[in-house]
């Protein structure tokens, strides 16, 4: 039987001529053809511009977000209209600032419904942006109810989980509306959340009231919680963490760390390391030599049960880390970078931000071709930040340092595409993972840009006589307005005046090469400048070596060039590599090496054995691999050896520029008794 669908153009000359149907007009004919041409549609603009002027009235937000259970936050928004009102435009926020792309998440609001009073009003999705809803306004409304749920992923193939019965995560731009029209900065609220009893709650927003902002925490009764009134963008760059598991340290210059976690147990740090946390702090504001926050608030969950995260705002940071971090400080020390990464970014990226990433709303597309300043540089500083601190061991940042000039060493991508280009990568990307990265090259403006920045600290401190650096330039540029915790924009010009102030150079020339230009040499001569070289061992360095064993990874990047998971399937393969030209792609599944079934260790014995095998000889690493049915043998001669990379101090060269750079600048604090309020 023929479907529906190929019986329909049959009917349809039958209808044009009984007039039934409208046709479009025809295009040039040639004899015994027709070739209809429509004309564009132009799209509906019924969306306002915004304007820097106040909204009317103060929305009042209220969010129930005790049903951890199921992951649902159920909310209640209330809008003031102003009178005359026929339609109101409201928009969720799309663009978050942090993200460098289209963030947001409309798909996860369900059970939508808007009311003037008890009447149920009519709305539309806007057919072009599907962030914005049309809503029919009665005459003489004052005031629109939106009532919906907000629906947090329950495991992490529908997206990041937000909600668990420990701990909740609550990012005010997934679950409120915004007028369109205004600057978010014009358009006043008022939020309340109630959180289940005997939860803590931690948040950069001022003037909270109810039992979770108290201690100790009530156990009875609603713990509701209402904040003062504050502006739409402030209240997007202030999310919450709560949880039931939770302690808060003060960290001196009116900086706090607010902890969650999976299980009371892994809150008790240790005094000494506590202290590293405020040296961090210490050595921040040194460094800027200012402060744009009145008060700061690190949000830190210590978990493997909600998404991870690490996102910046300007008076506090959204931060995820393995649940044993603080309890096995030596061993996790490779996971501890995200909090100075995060709380540098008060200075570069939330005060100081390149001009095209700021925007009145968050519908706006924001221009990303300064990350590798706002990220590339502040990765530099969260590097330097750690080692300063000793949030991590110098060991552990010349291992990440080693790690990210080793993945540009014989890398195809940055052949033909510009660590500019990669700026574009959250947008066309979305954070997915890609079959050959290193080949297409993902968000490199991060790690090259680190490169590129200790590159010009040598630079700097060779010109000076060791009497300047990069520091100099983070207090010109970042640490200006000292107590202005707003925003400044800058352009490209911006940076190279205020490196030449520093040091006189062609800085023009220097950052465009290097940002601009694809196949350039590999980033390495800030690590040479500054007394090291990158060398090749048979070990993993000590940040390699947590990350390793945390993921159950082995990691062959830089032998056979691939990566294998605990169940022995490939993960990755580099373009080139002896693996791919032996045909290996990711999801193959490697049965056995050289006869034995695979092991991580079988597999790494016969690396080494192969280093000694004849040469001229057979192919000394035979695997038989298994891709979906198909089963097969593979050789592949490779004789290298296993190879990671290291930093490491070249001889005879005294105090190293790079040294100096990692060295602390203030004395350590005294190690008080590690007691959370």
């Amino acid at each position: 039987m023929k479907s529906h669908r190929t019986l329909i153009p049959a009917l349809v000359p039958a209808l044009v001529l009984a007039g039934l149907v409208a046709t479009p007009p025809l295009a040039a004919q040639s004899a015994g053809s027709v070739r209809s041409a429509p004309m564009a549609v132009a799209p509906d603009d019924l969306i306002p511009a915004p304007r820097d002027v106040p909204y009317p009235g103060t929305i009042a937000l209220e969010i129930d977000a005790t049903d951890v259970t199921r992951g649902v936050y159920r909310v209640t928004e209330r809008i003031p209209v102003a009178e005359g009102t026929s339609r109101l435009t409201l928009l969720l926020p799309e663009w978050i600032p942090g993200a460098h792309a289209p963030r947001g998440r409309s798909e996860q609001v369900a059970d939508l419904r808007f009311y003037a009073g008890d009447k149920l009003l009519s709305w539309k999705r806007d057919t072009v942006d599907v962030f914005a809803f049309h809503v029919d306004v009665p005459a003489g409304t004052r005031e629109v109810t939106a009532r919906f749920v907000h629906t947090s992923p329950l495991q992490s193939s529908e997206g990041r989980i937000t909600m668990t019965g420990e701990m909740l995560n609550l990012e005010w731009d997934l679950m409120s509306f915004y007028p369109a029209g205004h600057y978010v900065r014009q358009v006043k609220i008022r939020p309340t959340v109630t959180f289940p009893k005997g939860w803590r709650v931690f948040t950069a927003l001022d003037g909270a009231q109810g039992p979770g902002a108290t201690s100790p925490v009530a156990d009875t009764g609603p713990n509701r919680v209402t904040w003062n009134e504050t502006d739409y963008e402030t209240l997007v760059d202030s999310p919450i963490f709560a949880g039931i598991h939770a302690g808060r340290w003060d960290l001196g210059q009116n900086v706090a760390m607010n902890v969650v976690a999976d299980d009371p147990k892994l809150l008790a740090i240790k005094p000494e390391n506590l202290a590293t946390y405020r040296n961090l702090v210490n050595e921040a504001v040194a460094l800027y030599g200012s402060r744009h926050f009145d008060h700061y608030e690190f949000l830190l969950a210590l978990t493997d049960r909600m998404g991870g995260i690490g996102l910046e705002h300007h008076r506090s940071s959204e931060n995820q880390m393995e649940p044993t971090s603080w309890i096995d400080w030596a061993g996790m020390d490779w996971d501890r970078n995200v909090i100075p990464h995060e709380l540098s970014h008060s200075w570069d990226g939330k005060f100081r931000r390149p001009a095209r990433l700021w925007t009145p709303d968050y519908r706006q597309p924001m221009g990303n071709h300064l990350l590798w300043v706002y990220e590339g540089q502040n990765q530099f500083w969260g590097y330097v930040l750690a080692a300063r601190s000793g949030v991590q061991s110098k060991d552990v940042v010349l291992g990440q340092f080693a790690s990210n000039a080793a993945n540009f060493v014989d890398s195809p991508g940055r052949a033909w595409r510009s660590v500019e280009d990669t700026t574009l990568d959250p947008i066309m990307a979305a954070r997915k993972p890609k079959p050959y990265a290193s080949l297409t090259r993902g968000e490199d403006y991060y790690t090259e840009g680190a490169l590129v920045w200790l590159e010009a600290d040598q630079i700097i401190r060779a010109g000076t006589g060791g009497k300047k650096g990069m520091d100099d330039f983070a207090k010109a540029f970042f640490g200006i307005r000292d107590g202005d915790w707003g925003t400044v924009t800058y352009e490209f010009g911006d940076l190279v005046t205020t490196l030449n102030a520093i040091y006189p150079y062609d800085w023009d020339t220097f950052l465009r090469e290097r940002i601009e230009q694809p196949g350039r040499p590999a980033p390495l001569a800030g690590i040479e400048q500054g007394g090291y070289q990158l060398v090749w061992r048979d070990t993993p360095n000590p940040f390699e070596k947590g990350r390793f064993a945390d993921a159950r990874v082995l990691s062959l990047t830089w032998s056979l060039g691939m990566s294998v998971d605990k169940d022995a399937k490939v993960t990755g393969v580099r373009w080139g590599g002896p693996a791919f030209e032996a045909g290996l792609v990711s999801g193959t599944k490697i049965v056995s090496v050289n006869g034995r079934a695979y092991d991580p260790a079988v597999l790494r014995d016969a690396i080494t054995a192969a280093k000694t095998a004849p040469a001229g000889g057979p192919a000394p690493l035979t695997f038989v691999v298994q891709r979906g049915d198909a089963v097969r043998t593979v050789s592949i001669d490779y004789r290298g050896g296993l190879r990671y990379p290291w930093l490491e101090k070249v001889p005879g060269k005294g105090l190293a520029g790079l040294d100096l750079l990692l060295a602390p600048r203030l004395p350590a604090p005294v190690a008080a008794k590690a007691k959370a309020k």
